[in-house]
């Protein structure tokens, strides 16, 4: 029987590309429409144009496809030989023919998915993606070809490899063509992807080491979502790693990383403003190394990968200067261990609020409370993983990345609502017990869990790590912040007139976006073009994410391990094709 499945999902995969191929070849929009289903979108990734567009409804989806296929020449449309076959699965709850299959246009190989239902008995898509793999005669060399390295494969009485690092490294008689500011996973991965594609990419990081700006973050710190999909291009983590990643643990990662990778990076290095030279179509930046010295570089793209927790923000709250404790911000709160019978504050219940108080609790703090400013996402560390169930499918893992970019927003929006709906029937006993403690609940706007969150805001969610069943439990207190007057010199001072009295404060209160760290640095003029960074547009795309910004040669990068090495991809290859003249 499964034989027969796969059997006539091949036929019917084939069947349609081969009209699909034919409707191209036509140009005529009418001929491309007639493909597609009722409800039916069409995600491009760089294959019909130089940027992440998705199209909805038949209509619209021909008539933005006809005007490119001049330029681009789409042909030869297969399916993937050595893939996964195409197969019977269900999406977002539709029952549908998935195939992975490619083509050729004038810029490259493309990959593309397709899924498939039957309407009036003929295979319709109702979903497809397509996506640029590489530029014809740049392609990757980690791809199964390597260097030809036959002219200095032995050194004698020249440079061996090391003395070429340090050169590369040093930029003493030249400039990068891309400055990458940051050196945690955005950062790194993009650089990998540019450096094997010829893209000459430096690096920047105020750390002192790469890796510490996850070092220097909360002592209990570990990932939250699965080392199974958190690889970084490339490299993946060794298979004897744990579920979680400790902190420290990808820390030390990163920095292996990027020797093993050659990547020219500079810690203890600051980029301290800059300006667009439109004359000479490169930036004019200034970055301050640790000696105090300033380097003048003048490189043509700057990748912000700065990521989202990167620059604390440190609200100047009502009456907190006058607080005699101590007050830090969760990122650079440290461990419980330090306040051993103290009394403490956290305001706010994301992630890092719960953890903080958890790590607090446990250590032997004498009285823990959070102050909830808002309502909270919360779900199981079980439930979360849901977003991932597709890396439990039996494929290759390049297989997996595929689809995983695959869905377009109106899909994938459904999907996750499914999700959060499955994830809060899973989680009702723990739920209705923090609703009975006055903790205020949300599930995300129109119910789509925890994952559109993080992409429109970058946070407002927690996976329960057990914090939330010691709220339950009453062992960490709750005060909501809007029954606090201000806070006191001996704690917060409610409505009420009494005191919660407290030795720390923890403000668990976010980070600066990347948008507001350019415009710091790049001035406000800058910062009107670039426009908003994150959150959906229109087309459910992200609002300048792995993308063109409003500003020519500027660009962010950002997202959790996964995110960063599917699009550090994308990216890359859309700067390749500026810097070679091609993204006309």
């Amino acid at each position: 029987m499964y034989g027969i499945l796969i059997d006539s999902s091949v036929q019917a995969a084939e069947a349609w590309l081969g009209e699909f191929g034919a409707a191209l070849d036509s140009g005529e929009a009418a001929r491309i429409a007639g493909l597609f289903a009722g409800e039916c979108h069409w995600r491009d990734i760089l294959a019909f144009t130089w940027n992440l567009r998705t199209a909805s409804g038949a209509a619209a989806i021909a008539q933005r496809m006809a005007p490119a296929l001049a330029h681009r020449a789409p042909r030869g449309l297969a399916l993937a030989a050595g893939r996964t076959p195409p197969r019977r699965v269900v999406r977002a709850g539709i029952d549908a023919i998935e195939a992975i299959f490619v083509f050729e246009t004038s810029v490259g190989p493309c990959n593309g998915v397709v899924r498939l239902v039957f309407e009036g008995g003929e295979p319709r898509a109702w979903t497809l993606m397509t996506m640029l793999d590489e530029i014809r005669g740049h392609e990757d060399p980690a791809n199964g070809r390597r260097w030809q390295d036959v002219d200095w494969k032995r050194n004698f009485g020249g440079e061996n490899w090391l003395d070429r690092r340090k050169k590369a490294q040093a930029y003493a008689d030249h400039d990068p063509a891309v400055l990458v500011v940051g050196a945690a996973q955005a950062g790194l991965s993009i650089a990998a992807r540019l450096t094997l594609l010829g893209v000459d990419t430096l690096v920047v990081d105020r750390e002192a080491r790469i890796g510490d700006s996850w070092r220097r973050r909360y002592h209990a710190l570990t990932l939250h979502n699965e080392t199974r999909v958190n690889h970084l291009p490339y490299m993946p983590f060794p298979r004897s790693w744990p579920v979680f990643i400790p902190k420290d643990m990808l820390a030390n990662w990163l920095e292996i990383y990027a020797e093993a990778m050659e990547l020219n990076v500079w810690t203890r290095t600051e980029l301290a403003g800059g300006a667009w030279d439109e004359a000479a179509g490169c930036w004019d930046v200034q970055l301050r190394r640790a000696d105090g010295t300033d380097r003048r570089m003048r490189p043509r793209h700057i990748v912000f990968a700065n990521g989202v927790s990167t620059t604390p923000m440190m609200p100047d709250l009502p009456g907190l200067k006058e607080f005699r404790g101590t007050v830090r911000h969760s990122g650079d709160y440290g461990s419980g261990l330090d306040w051993q019978g103290k009394r403490a504050l956290v305001l706010g219940t994301g992630t890092s609020g719960h953890d903080v108080a958890q790590d607090l609790c446990v250590s032997g703090a004498a009285e823990v409370t959070l102050i909830q400013r808002s309502p909270t996402l919360i779900v199981s560390l079980k439930e979360a993983q849901a977003p991932y169930a597709l890396y439990d499918e039996d494929l290759p893992f390049e297989d997996l990345d595929l689809l995983a970019a695959s869905f377009p927003f109106p899909v994938y929006r459904r999907s996750h609502q499914r999700m959060t709906a499955a994830n809060r029937a899973a989680d009702r006993e723990l739920l209705e017990g923090l609703e009975r403690r006055g903790f205020r609940l949300t599930f995300g706007p129109d119910d789509t869990g925890w994952q559109i969150m993080y992409q429109s805001r970058g946070g407002g969610y927690y996976f329960d790590a057990g914090c939330s069943q010691m709220i339950v439990d009453g062992r960490i207190g709750l005060v909501q912040y809007a029954d606090i007057e201000r806070f006191a010199p001996e704690g917060a001072m409610m409505k009420d007139g009494s005191i919660k009295p407290a030795d720390l404060i923890v403000l668990a209160t976010g980070y600066e976006g990347q948008a507001a760290a350019a415009r710091r640095l790049l001035g406000d003029a800058v910062g009107e073009r670039i426009g908003p960074v994150r959150g959906f547009d229109g087309e459910g795309e992200l609002h300048g994410m792995w993308r063109p910004t409003g500003q020519k040669g500027l660009w962010f990068h950002a997202g959790g391990l996964a995110q960063c090495r599917i699009f550090s991809k994308s990216l890359a290859l859309q700067i390749k094709a500026r810097e070679l003249g091609i993204t006309s």
